[in-house]
């Protein structure tokens, strides 16, 4: 689950970080009292208006402005409040901005002093350990400095049961190249970040930019975290943060129903019970030469109802072409699952696109035989070649 910026730095607030003050609206006249509550909290005579959306690069998008006085903020916010921001992270489709950040101007006195590092902390699977990646190259694309300075990217491997040690917070403060108080500000600032990331079961915590201001503070003026979704039952009070307006339709109705479905861009819908078992589905779609329009995962309880809900939620989608059903009797039976899908498809009634069901494990000989013996416009197969197969000659 992905947090919004304004979300993210009060969090991180929470934990202890020092953070670019800001007051999230939805409309200019609130911009107006979030600027005035902004100017007595901190001072600030200057606004930073920030679109709120789950993507990237809004600067370049024009989704973040600089307002200098209070009639610039209300011409601003309203240019970003219901736009459309298109950048390389949304796709050439956009996202609606319904939501704005107010926040303070903190690039204040010398500019010369004013530095901009990048931090993020995740977990490394090769090494099963947290890892903090921080770079001098603040405010760019990490993966752009990676490609053409890699030397100015570093990490810091965390052992998950040893925590972040004060020797590491200290290095990584060095290699930024911070002496005096910003350097004890920084050795501070990654210790309360590190603990956030752990607290709040986050998959990715990301700064970009880090501020060292002119003044020797260190604050984060942007913040990106998401939070793993199988921690959400312990994080409840972030699960309720989640703005389902950044989301896709189908991906909300199928959040309700309890199955985990992703839209993807491509033609072949396809419903599996298990992860692992999506991923390879998906990989036999593409072999087929067919493109998948979907992850969807029904879970171990692939009953009628599930499949029928499936069904619909895959058949909203104009560009599925073809639907495939890929499930590995393990806990549940082949022979149920195919009675799911012959009741799903006379529930539904008239399906317009062609279906392929793939069933192999427990009874799966009398699920291709109950599929087979419906009487509907539904191909069986067992093996994951026949599924390929037969992919690839509707889809011809």
């Amino acid at each position: 689950m992905n947090l919004h910026e304004h979300q993210a730095k009060e969090l991180l607030k929470k934990y202890g970080a020092a953070i670019q003050e800001g007051i999230a609206v939805e409309s200019v006249d609130e911009a107006v009292k979030a600027a005035e509550q902004l100017t007595q909290s901190t001072g600030t005579q200057w606004y930073v208006v920030k679109a709120q959306v789950h993507a990237g690069g809004r600067g370049k998008a024009g989704g973040v402005k600089l307002a200098k006085n209070i009639e610039e903020l209300k011409e601003k916010a309203g240019q970003i409040l219901g736009m459309t921001l298109i950048s390389p992270q949304t796709g050439p489709q956009g996202k609606k901005v319904n939501r704005i950040l107010i926040a303070q101007d903190v690039y204040y006195g010398d500019q010369s002093a004013i530095k901009e590092f990048y931090i993020s902390i995740l977990l490394d699977r090769a090494t099963k350990k947290n890892v903090i990646i921080y770079s001098t190259e603040g405010g760019m694309e990490i993966e752009e400095v990676a490609e053409t300075h890699p030397e100015k990217v570093h990490k810091e491997y965390i052992d998950p049961l040893l925590g972040l040690q004060a020797f590491q917070a200290r290095q990584i403060a060095f290699n930024l190249g911070l002496s005096g108080q910003a350097y004890k500000e920084m050795v501070n600032f990654v210790d309360k970040i590190y603990n956030a990331y752990i607290g709040a079961d986050a998959s990715l915590v990301e700064i970009n930019p880090c501020l060292k201001t002119s003044d020797d503070k260190i604050i984060a003026v942007d913040g990106k975290i998401s939070i793993d979704d199988n921690a959400l039952y312990r994080q409840v009070e972030l699960a309720e943060q989640e703005d389902k307006r950044e989301l896709e339709a189908m991906e909300v109705e199928a959040m309700s129903y309890d199955l985990n479905y992703v839209k993807l861009d491509g033609n072949v819908g396809c419903m599996v019970n298990g992860a692992g078992l999506a991923m390879a589905t998906m990989d036999i779609i593409k072999l087929s030469g067919g493109e998948p329009a979907n992850f969807l995962d029904v879970g171990g309880t692939a009953n009628a109802e599930r499949v029928e809900k499936a069904f619909r939620i895959i058949l909203k989608d104009p560009n599925v072409k073809a639907i495939l059903i890929n499930i590995f009797g393990g806990i549940v039976r082949c022979d149920r699952v195919a009675q799911g899908v012959v009741d799903a498809y006379k529930s539904i009634g008239n399906i317009p696109v062609p279906i392929i069901v793939r069933l192999q494990g427990t009874n799966a000989e009398e699920g291709k035989k109950l599929i087979d013996e419906s009487g509907l416009k539904v191909q069986s197969a067992i093996l994951l070649k026949e599924a390929a197969e037969a992919v690839k000659a509707v889809m011809a």
